[in-house]
């Protein structure tokens, strides 16, 4: 088993530069701090449903409780003020923006447990004698003994036959180099809307780790995050 650059195409260079907005960096650092509650109010937000800003504030009353301590609650001040931002992009860039900070996200979360020297971007996984996958991962945690690959999503549409398939070729292609691959998702949704999209998949899915809004600071600490899919 053995990692690859992917090659450079046009996809690969404008999604590079959405990658490179400083948005992207301020909200994926934002929300590498934030609690469950907080990143559900950035979803909520991003989605672009509505840019006013007192009208989330009443939605989410418990993040902006004035008995809440200063610093708790700047922090949700902050998610939304940025989270507006992304809102008000029009659809295709503001979804191009979302998956940026998703994959940037969990870089971060990522280096947090492993380190920056192990964590790669847009990254193949090669076997011997077999195919290469046409696409590349988001991330790679590229450890001997302890490698792991990761498609992010920013919901749980995205979960789809083509990436499970991939996820669970890789495992098995891993396996029977005598490897061990760590294979999942990132999906910033909700692991309810997860688990009904999982249930309407007939694509394997066993052992395929899967973070969610409500388990993705697992994937910073001392264990990999998710579950079996």
């Amino acid at each position: 088993m053995r990692f690859q650059d992917a090659a450079k195409d046009a996809r690969t260079v404008v999604y590079a530069a959405i990658q490179a907005e400083p948005l992207v960096a301020r909200a994926a650092d934002l929300l590498a701090a934030a609690t469950p509650a907080e990143r559900v109010l950035a979803r909520a937000v991003m989605n672009g449903e509505t840019t006013d800003p007192d009208g989330w504030r009443v939605t989410f009353p418990t993040l902006f409780d004035p008995a809440l301590p200063s610093a708790a609650r700047e922090r949700a001040e902050a998610i939304l003020a940025l989270s507006l931002e992304v809102a008000e992009r029009g659809d295709q860039v503001r979804s191009q923006v979302r998956g940026a900070i998703v994959e940037a996200l969990t870089e971060r979360l990522l280096v947090r447990r492993v380190g920056a020297a192990a964590v790669r971007r847009e990254r193949r996984i090669l076997f011997d004698g077999v195919r290469a996958e046409i696409h590349p991962y988001d991330l790679t945690v590229e450890k001997p003994g302890a490698a792991e690959a990761w498609d992010c999503k920013w919901g749980a549409r995205g979960i789809g036959p083509d990436v499970l398939h991939q996820l669970h070729d890789a495992r098995t292609h891993a396996a029977a180099e005598g490897e061990k691959l760590l294979a999942g998702l990132v999906i910033f949704d909700a692991a309810r809307s997860c688990r009904v999209r999982l249930a309407r998949q007939t694509a394997p899915r066993d052992g395929i780790g899967v973070a969610t809004i409500e388990t993705l600071s697992r994937l910073g600490g001392g264990a990999p995050a998710g579950g079996k899919g």
